[in-house]
């Protein structure tokens, strides 16, 4: 069978390369290659994709904002979904291209590599180094409409579909300066045209709060009866300041005052601000040019190297650290600490396309200089405040050598294969991409599973009860939780830092609770201690979250189930509408249902759905679980009802 396959692969490719020759290669001119590969330039043609568009005409208004020029940006949702976005910068260069004789205008919209971005005549600092944005966004819109207010005139040109429709011409007068870019995404590009507000919102927040002083407003003209027009103003004079602020408004901070740092030198501008709270969570975040540096890079390893060093250096002059003291390291002194650095620079070299990662070797020196010299004077002015740096730090201390040996006792357990928990049900394969456990919640539903599972490749770990809130729990204390030891030695992969994906015994973690507030609740448990204490599993795709029916629907011998309230209606409507041939169970409980229809419904791979858990923002899901998992209750009644329109009936 094997080698009949692999005939026919080298059949193929035979065939392939004989048809190969002059006419198979084809020039794209133009932004054909945009609308024919739009992943290559947008990332996807999901629901990020279409969000990233208005990004790239907001980016093009912030870089007039960084230049000087422009100090309000609104940006519009129409009902039909289209977007506009109007600034009052300077207004694009309404002259004509010599070299392609085409309006500046045309130029910037239909050519790619085009804007003043490139060279030292147009910006001197930049986010949108590629010089791609408008024109991709005009490439994948229905149309696209561009007014440019200049010279105290108004003029206007259209696009559709990336090409020019008509010549830029004058349409009026205007006593402002500005641009305005209005366009509709193409249906036939994106998988749904939809924008969502608050994914909108949360961007356009971020880029006021890195760049003080700029407005930035956001309309939804999409009128619901509920709620109306949504509308909001960004406009902070604090900066980076007000940004730790808001990242630590539902949490209980250790230093009132955001400790603040901004200073130019040369041509770098470098803005920090930190404050400490009383979690045990590091959450520092990173941006170059206004671009979120998700992978850190050197501003973010100046400011590290800065941090600690003064911290030592402080605790040392004063007395905090004794001389038979070792010093505290880095991850000690980062415990609890919100961060936000951002450096501005006429150059900026980014690690790959994704520009996620910055690699400019001089600015890891320059922020460790200002950093450094600025945070010393601020803690040697604010005793209070470096005492209470030392002594959070110190107690992350003591805490990570108790982990320490909590985790050597754990790893001992882990290479004893005897030692795996005595709940656990392992499968019988030990390939790791082939493998994958279940984590159940309860014996019942522990049991279904352990019968209904496929024995070769599914493990079940039943959980008794629900398991710590490790939202504020240190790592020594949570070792002590058997529950949480299970898990750990089940995975095989460590905890903390020391936690190891290229030790993982499953390359599939799948949560399956019950479709109750039980069941929601143990999972938001669950997904906390991943996300805190095993990062990298939900980073790279190892947590899944099962979706079992809520509904098994029968009429004589024949049945099937559905998910939801509105697949339960369109069974029965397809059925022929409800009567007494029909009968509809609702599952409450994942051990209702016998180890077959579970395995049905939810085990077999061919069936089954399964959610993966992902992390779209790092800021958002971080103030996520703080909401739901820390100790202010506010925060949290004010989630439940903003959201409460979502929940599903749980007949509870």
């Amino acid at each position: 069978m094997a080698k009949k396959a692999l005939g026919q692969a080298i059949e193929s490719s035979t065939k392939v390369e004989q048809s190969y020759g002059d006419d198979q290669i084809q020039v794209l001119e133009g932004l054909e290659a945009v609308r024919k590969r739009p992943g290559m330039y947008i990332g996807s043609t999901s629901s990020r994709g279409l969000h990233h568009l208005v990004y790239e005409i907001v980016d093009n208004s912030i870089d007039e904002a960084l230049a000087g020029y422009c100090t309000h940006i609104e940006v519009t949702i129409h009902p039909d979904n289209s977007i506009t976005v109007v600034d009052d910068g300077r207004g694009m260069p309404i002259g004509t291209n010599e070299k392609l004789g085409k309006s500046t205008v045309e130029v910037i919209m239909t050519v790619l590599h085009a804007g003043g971005k490139f060279g030292s005549g147009g910006y001197k600092v930049s986010g949108g180094l590629h010089g791609v944005g408008a024109s991709v966004v005009n490439a994948l819109s229905e149309s696209c409409i561009v007014e440019i207010r200049r010279n105290n005139k108004l003029y206007r040109q259209e696009f559709a579909y990336g090409k020019t429709v008509t010549d830029l011409h004058e349409v009026g007068v205007s006593e402002h300066t500005g641009t305005t870019t209005h366009f509709l995404p193409d249906k036939t590009i994106f998988d749904e045209v939809v924008f969502d507000y608050e994914t909108l919102s949360q961007r356009l927040r971020e880029l006021a709060f890195l760049n003080k002083g700029l407005r930035i407003s956001l309309t939804d003209e999409r009128i619901t009866e509920e709620e109306g027009t949504n509308f909001e103003t960004y406009h902070y004079e604090g900066g980076i300041k007000s940004f730790v602020e808001y990242l630590n408004r539902n949490k209980e901070v250790l230093n009132k005052d955001v400790i603040y740092i901004e200073e130019m030198k040369e041509d770098y501008i470098v803005e920090v601000g930190l404050q400490f709270n009383d979690s045990y969570n590091e959450n520092i975040f990173s941006y170059a040019n206004n671009i979120d540096t998700i992978e850190g890079g050197t501003h973010l390893d100046g400011f590290k190297r800065a941090l600690t060093r003064v911290v030592n250096d402080y605790g040392r002059k004063f007395g905090h650290l004794k001389d038979n003291d070792k010093n505290l390291t880095g991850e000690d002194i980062r415990e609890g600490l919100t961060a936000v650095v951002s450096v501005k620079l006429t150059d900026p070299q980014f690690e790959g396309q994704t520009k996620t990662k910055l690699g400019n070797a001089e600015v890891r020196g320059i922020v460790e200089n200002i950093v450094s010299a600025a945070l010393m004077v601020i803690l040697e002015e604010n005793p209070t405040v470096g005492k209470t740096i030392i002594d959070k730090g110190l107690m992350a201390a003591r805490a990570r050598e108790a982990a320490r040996k909590a985790r050597e006792l754990t790893r001992k357990s882990v290479l004893e294969r005897s030692s795996l928990p005595g709940k656990l049900a392992d499968c019988a394969s030990k390939d790791p991409l082939e493998c994958e456990i279940y984590i159940v919640e309860g014996d019942s539903a522990g049991g279904s599973a352990k019968q209904g599972r496929n024995r070769q490749f599914q493990a079940i770990l039943p959980l008794r009860g629900k398991i710590m809130n490790v939202e504020k729990a240190r790592l020594d204390k949570m070792l002590g939780s058997d529950t949480i030891r299970s898990m750990i030695t089940a995975f095989g992969a460590g905890i903390g830092k020391d936690f190891d994906t290229s030790k993982l015994r499953y390359s599939r973690i799948i949560i399956m609770t019950d479709a109750d507030v039980d069941g929601a609740h143990i999972r938001t448990l669950l997904l906390t201690f991943f996300y805190r204490y095993m990062r990298e599993l939900v980073d790279e795709g190892h947590v899944y979250i099962a979706q079992p029916p809520l509904y098994k629907i029968s009429k004589g011998k024949n049945h099937e189930y559905a998910y939801s309230d509105k697949e339960m209606e369109e069974v029965l409507e397809r059925l022929g509408g409800k009567d007494n041939t029909i009968s509809i169970q609702r599952y409450k409980g994942l051990g209702e249902m016998n180890p077959e229809q579970l395995w049905e419904t939810t085990m077999d791979p061919e069936n089954r759905i399964l959610l993966r858990a992902e992390v779209e923002d790092a800021k958002t899901a971080d103030e996520i679980f703080t909401i739901l998992m820390g100790d202010k209750v506010e925060p949290r009644r004010e989630f439940i009802e903003k959201n409460s329109k979502y929940v599903v009936n749980l007949d509870i």
